[in-house]
């Protein structure tokens, strides 16, 4: 095993854990304000990601350009979806709530694949060098620009919702409900706002993927398992603990995958997991809205 190989596999780690960082974020967006564990994450994701293909392929959009169209047409879906049917469980038992979320997530994707097919899609960014080399190191171009995308994106929602405020009313329901309505903030669109944002936010990681990672109805399915270990990780509701949590999962599937024989290395974040809730169980940050 080479110090180069594990370097590079450090650094794949790094910029795929950008973005389940950002997943996890929506996660964690939604969790902290209406207590609701949103199985539907990644197939709002793939909706997202289908957003970017169809633009790409019907019209020729760059699929980076794109990016602003799937985040709104996510919003308004995640909104619709809160108004419409969430919003009537606020008040249910915690098992209803993800039996409902799972409901939604089975509703999307087969809706995809009636629509759609089944059929893996890729889109290509036209005239984009696919690979930079910084010494013995490849960088993935599409990943690179996935990752600072997602940091800038989390830098950004953290000052939106700091100093903005719809964001001081966000993190005021997330930390207490009864009190934020007494002093008259509306918590029933507080609710609807955090739900599509976090839709929104799904969208944008499946937007930022594509040109690097297939479209399929399913595809969600492999980034809402991880979302939920990384939220979970860095503790629920908490954003700073989000994205550290999906750059500690993106490392050590890519070293697990470097260092580990065949599919191995899927154990290795799982196992991570399970050892935070034994010595940690509120996740490494656990806590509110921060």
């Amino acid at each position: 095993m080479s110090i180069g190989l594990i370097a590079q596999s450090f650094v794949d780690g790094i910029l795929m854990g950008g973005i389940y960082g950002l997943v996890a974020i929506g996660l964690t967006l939604i969790f902290g304000v209406m207590k609701i564990i949103n199985f539907a994450q990644g197939s709002l994701m793939m909706l997202g990601m289908y957003v970017t293909y169809w633009m790409f392929t019907l019209f020729g959009v760059n699929p980076y350009l794109s990016i602003p169209i799937s985040a709104l047409a996510l919003f308004i879906v995640g909104s619709l979806i809160q108004k419409g049917i969430l919003s009537r469980m606020l008040n249910a038992p915690e098992h209803n709530q993800l039996l409902v979320t799972l409901g939604i997530m089975l509703f999307l994707e087969n809706m995809a694949l009636a629509l759609w097919s089944p059929d893996f899609r890729n889109v290509q960014v036209p005239g984009m060098v696919d690979t930079l080399h910084l010494g013995q190191i490849n960088i993935n171009t599409p990943k690179l620009i996935a990752f600072l995308s997602a940091a800038g994106l989390s830098i950004l929602l953290f000052w939106f919702l700091k100093n903005t405020m719809v964001g001081k009313a966000i993190r005021a329901t997330s930390l207490e409900r009864q009190g934020a309505a007494l002093v008259g903030i509306s918590t029933s669109k507080i609710n609807m706002i955090a739900f599509g944002l976090g839709a929104a936010l799904a969208a944008v990681a499946g937007s930022l993927i594509n040109p690097f990672f297939y479209t399929s109805p399913t595809v969600g399915d492999t980034f809402i398992l991880k979302g939920f270990v990384v939220v979970v990780l860095g503790g629920l509701g908490n954003f700073l603990g989000a994205l550290v949590g999906g750059l500690i999962i993106g490392v050590s599937e890519s070293l697990g995958g470097a260092l580990l024989p065949g599919s191995l290395k899927e154990m290795v974040p799982y196992i991570i997991f399970i050892a935070v809730l034994l010595l940690k169980p509120n996740g490494l940050f656990g806590g509110k809205i921060r």
